[in-house]
């Protein structure tokens, strides 16, 4: 894989993911985790699979939107990429800047995150 196809098979899914965040449908931003996705956001342990994404999202503010810059991309392997992102995320309050580390994989011919960690830029 091309390092320009890595960022926009990097960028689909980020493209995806903001897009469910923005709608607030819960089931299209699990859809684009793994079901074993590792999963850490700003809660204190990590989680795994789909059930867990949706939950973490599902308690986060209406109204809620994210707007990324991909910063970095690179072939793991074949079928693993990596995807490394400015994010701002848009809160009713305030905005929140993070940084995200997604590693993606390809399933039965589609590509989905597989772990997903952000931490937090001051």
């Amino acid at each position: 894989m091309t390092r320009s196809d890595t960022a926009a098979t990097i960028s689909t899914l980020l493209d995806r993911w903001a897009d469910g965040i923005r709608r607030r449908d819960l089931d299209q931003i699990a859809a684009q985790f793994t079901d074993d996705a590792l999963f850490q956001g700003f809660d204190p342990e990590p989680t795994f699979g789909h059930a867990a994404v949706t939950a973490y999202y599902g308690k986060q503010p209406p109204g809620l939107t994210a707007d990324y810059t991909l910063l970095h991309t690179r072939e793991l392997a074949p079928g693993a990429a990596l995807g490394y992102a400015a994010v701002t995320f848009h809160r009713p309050d305030q905005p929140v800047r993070v940084h995200l580390t997604v590693v993606a994989a390809e399933v039965d011919g589609h590509w989905l995150l597989n772990h997903y960690h952000v931490s937090r830029v001051q």
